[in-house]
């Protein structure tokens, strides 16, 4: 075999392996706190009526309890406010104990006897992500277990009139499916809290119905927006930790006007900032809270329900997820105090920065800052605290000719929350009525903090600097650096041209201090502008600081705006800033956005193998090795040109509208960087993604495939030594065939187990059959050339010329006849290897299906819907053919031209249609198959 196409193949892997570990561990460690129980968790059953019990019996609804709360709700007389937890891929209804706990606990602190009953769903743990037969049935049964739960308050005088769901996973997904439910009444829900749920669209989309469910939810959803503009949705995703789910999927597909819908990343939020993995996310402590007081915050004092008030609604999410002021939202500016203090004296600040360290004994401190002296040279005043106790620390006031303030204001609302501390950043545009700002820097109780304020010049000074990124293809040699020199504590620069998903880079902030000293810490948060996935940094200064600097989605076509590094920093030091293109999270962003293409790849060039092979038997009548037909089917020329002319061609508006007139489906394009575009207009703007990144894909499937099949026939070759002590040997190339009674009773028999019970189930089983073929053909030839290897060797004495013809004839005949046997079984095990490898396919992506039909066994012996079963047919008949077929009766098909013509048109089809779609990668696996099983017929 040629050693340069191993070398290639060996260099792909390399990438790929590459790229797959900056996928998985590329990122920081688990910062997540676990959540513990303080009592043992019960889930006490709620009875459903028997119509929906009947017709749901794998699915369950359950309350969470523990110690005596699990004992006082036994008789399920309920008085709190409703959420339901909803599980997601292969979820248990027991994950709730997180949210369940921590709000049982948070009750204990509450007033008036506010408490929350969380409800968990069971859906049997399902692998909806995968299997999309049973999202309708999911989203039925949710329902059914919403009314459920609000006829349990009927007793009360007030009850709840809707019921507040958190959806993990496929759970976020299916809570949005509700409201396309012709008979769902949209007020019996009116917030849904997501977490890593898929919304854009699905992570593998492997069979019809998981499509057809997602058209659905969208079409509900973007289409009837103003229907559901009463229905408050927050979607989390969990970072870069998720790699199931990545983030740029969480985002939730509705207009951007709509304030009532808020997508953004973990790592943004509040008092979290840490990435969780898909599981995590669930019961990660600083989530958890967030969003058990956001629901704490929700509740009416009055009915000791949640607030139907749309607008409270959206402040407490924007409060606890968003923009923390450091204050709860119903809190009163501290004015009977606060403004009695501030009204008083205070030390008049004429310094551009103030920096002020709270002694330890307890005083009242204020400082004033004249605002008329700064109004022309200033644009902005920045001010933070790590005082994070009192709420209200700013001011603003009229103060004439050194008078006490007057008509004083709580300017603190504005506050945000940082890692270390508190920031507040004040327009002095906005201060026209005041002529003071006060800064509260007491310490009653004796606590010591830090206060640093300064006067920032306009945004064209050199607080804000511009930082043009390196070429993604500069592999690292090459970086862009700049330097502040500014002593202010607050510093911008602006990312230019970095704003496409496949970017990716390692940005270093080093930081140099004249002199040694305790200052506050350092913060580096880098903003996007077009998605909320801000990923803050907290370091001690001095420090060298590495981030990553990456994007969970590409920028929108009508958006200008880049990617902000915004430095909070420490007076009088210097930092440099250095951003250079990493490899390997290149890769790693290619394979999170792109790795789901790769089987259609895969599948591309074992097809190509195939062809490679059905073109020596018509040529030679013999086929090739099956690791170099592998590595012949990476043919990028004749697989990308015609997709890109497809592509090209898709540009004129007179071509599309042949296109549509054909009843052609839209073309899938790679990557998905915008799902919710590709999945319904098919294509998107060339300017994405670079050219290169088919091809690079192409090149990572092939290796798949090439490593793949070497794998396969390594793994043949030992299952064949086991089992050969379980047969007896065999010198004929027609072993494990079957005769015409047989195959009829067989394809019977997989037909029929395939309609009734599971069309996975009769594929997998045939193509292990085919298996146990390539079985046998391999201990065949090995006997064959044990035997060949003791026979005498008296044909060399005719080659010497030794010996008469006669002579050498009746010596070498029967070692030459050998030889002829050997070959014809080694030329029919390739020929079976590539067609094992092809058949593996279609039982892989089916695999699902097949798990999920298992899982259910015990409630229904039949898989409904089935996606396999269009397909099931076809692929057992030309599976049973091709069990029979050998190289010689390939070589005299009259099909045999036509058969090997077929796989390169369908690989061209195969990658213009099934990108998005995987399931289609089956349906063109046996438009190729079916030909090839005639050929054995005709």
């Amino acid at each position: 075999m040629n050693l340069a196409a191993v070398a290639v193949y060996a260099v792909a892997a390399g990438l790929l392996v590459v790229g797959l570990r900056e996928v998985l561990t590329g990122f920081e460690e688990n910062r997540c706190s676990m959540t513990y129980m303080f009592e043992y968790p019960e889930y006490r059953r709620v009875v459903l009526p028997r119509r929906v019990a009947r017709m749901y019996p794998a699915y369950g609804l359950y309350l969470y309890g523990e110690g005596l709360y699990a004992q006082e709700t036994q008789a399920l007389k309920l008085t709190g406010a409703p959420v339901l937890f909803l599980p997601g891929n292969a979820g248990s209804y027991k994950q709730a104990r997180s949210l369940g706990s921590v709000a049982l606990r948070k009750a204990e602190n509450m007033d008036g006897g506010l408490h929350l009953n969380v409800f968990t769903v069971d859906f049997n743990e399902e692998l909806v992500a995968l299997y999309g037969g049973s999202l309708f049935r999911q989203t039925h049964f949710l329902h059914e277990s919403i009314k459920a739960i609000l006829r349990l308050y009927k007793h009360l005088k007030a009850p709840p009139q809707s019921v507040v769901l958190v959806g993990h996973s496929m759970g976020g997904v299916v809570a949005r499916a509700l409201f396309t439910l012709p008979r769902f009444n949209t007020r019996l829900v009116s917030l849904i809290i997501t977490q890593a749920s898929p919304h854009q669209a699905p992570v593998l989309a492997l069979d019809p119905y998981l499509l057809d469910f997602y058209s659905a939810v969208r079409t509900r959803w973007v289409n009837q927006a103003n229907k559901l503009r009463n229905v408050t949705v927050l979607s989390v995703g969990g970072g870069y930790r998720d790699y199931q789910v990545r983030s740029g999927l969480t985002s939730l597909p509705c207009p951007s006007e709509d304030s009532n819908k808020l997508s953004l990343v973990v790592t943004a939020v509040p008092r979290t900032w840490v990435s969780t993995d898909h599981l995590s996310i669930v019961w990660c402590k600083e989530l958890v809270l967030a969003t058990v007081r956001a629901f704490f915050d929700l509740i009416d004092r009055e009915t000791r329900q949640f607030t139907e008030n749309q607008e409270r609604k959206v402040a407490v999410l924007n409060n606890h997820f968003i923009r923390h002021p450091a204050r709860f939202v119903e809190e009163s500016p501290e004015t009977s105090n606060s403004i009695q203090d501030i009204q008083e004296t205070g030390s008049e600040v004429n310094t551009l920065r103030l920096t002020y360290t709270t002694p330890k004994e307890g005083q009242v401190k204020n400082f004033v800052f004249a605002l008329s002296s700064r109004r022309k040279a200033y644009s902005h005043f920045y001010c933070r605290s790590n005082n994070l106790e009192t709420s209200s620390w700013v001011f603003g006031c009229v103060r004439k000719n050194g008078s006490s303030c007057t008509n004083t204001e709580d300017l603190s609302k504005g506050t945000e929350l940082l890692p270390p501390y508190k920031v507040l950043i004040l327009s002095l545009r906005d201060l026209s009525a005041f002529s003071h700002l006060v800064v509260s820097a007491s310490n009653i109780n004796g606590k010591q903090f830090t206060v640093e304020c300064e006067w920032q010049r306009h945004q064209s000074d050199s607080q804000t600097l511009t930082l043009s990124v390196p070429n993604v293809f500069s592999f690292g040699f090459t970086s862009s650096d700049v330097t502040v020199n500014s002593s202010g504590l607050l510093h911008h620069v602006h990312l230019q041209h970095f704003h496409q998903a496949y970017q990716a880079f390692r940005i270093n902030v080093i930081s140099q201090c004249k002199a040694q000293k305790d200052r506050l810490p350092s913060v580096y948060r880098m903003r996007v502008s077009w998605f909320r996935e801000d990923s803050l940094t907290t370091v001690s200064v001095p420090s060298v600081t590495e981030i990553s600097g990456m994007l969970h989605t590409s920028r929108p076509d009508n958006s200008s705006s880049g990617v902000l590094l915004e430095l909070h920093t420490a007076p009088n030091c210097q930092y440099k800033v250095s951003v250079r293109s990493s490899l390997p999270k290149v890769l790693g962003q290619i394979l999170r956005f792109c790795g789901p293409t790769l089987p259609v790849y895969t599948a591309v060039t074992l097809l190509l193998a195939c062809r490679g092979q059905l073109s020596s038997i018509l040529k030679r009548r013999r086929t090739v090795d099956m690791s170099r037909a592998v590595a012949a089917g990476l043919q990028p020329h004749k697989i990308n040109l015609p997709v890109y002319v497809l592509h090209a061609l898709f540009c004129c508006s007179q071509f599309q509208e042949l296109w549509s007139s054909l009843w052609l489906p839209p073309m899938d394009t790679v990557p998905p960087s915008f799902p919710d575009r590709m999945f319904h207009e098919g294509v998107a703007p060339a300017e994405e993604w670079p050219h290169l990144l088919s091809p690079l894909l192409y090149v990572l499937g092939a290796a798949v495939a090439f490593w793949g099949s070497s794998l396969l026939r390594l793994l043949i070759h030992l299952l064949s030594l086991l089992l050969a002590a379980l047969h007896r040997p065999s010198v004929s190339g027609d072993c494990a065939t079957m005769g015409p009674r047989v195959q009829i009773l067989v394809g019977l028999c997989l037909t029929v187990v395939g309609g009734v019970s599971c069309g996975a189930l009769a594929i997998a089983v045939s193509s292990l059959l085919h298996l146990y073929r390539v079985l046998r053909l391999e201990m065949t030839e090995r006997y064959l050339s044990h035997m060949l290897n003791l026979a005498p060797q008296k044909h060399k004495q005719t080659e010497n010329g030794t010996e008469s013809s006669s002579k050498a004839n009746a010596g070498g005949g029967a070692p030459l006849l050998s030889e002829c046997a050997l070959q014809e079984v080694r030329d029919d095990l390739e020929l079976h290897l590539s067609l094992s490898a092809l058949f593996m396919l279609p039982a892989m992506l089916s695999g699902p299906s097949l798990l999920h039909w298992i899982r259910n066994l015990r409630y229904s012996s039949q898989l409904d819907p089935d996606p396999c079963w269009p397909h099931t047919v076809p692929l057992v008949i030309v599976n049973l053919l091709l069990i029979n077929c050998n190289t010689l009766k390939l070589s005299n098909s009259k099909l045999l031209p036509l058969a090997s013509c077929l796989p390169l048109p369908l690989a061209v089809t195969m990658v213009t249609f099934s990108s998005l779609h995987l399931y289609r990668i089956t349906h063109f696996l046996s438009a190729a198959l079916i030909p090839l099983g005639l050929c054995c017929l005709l």
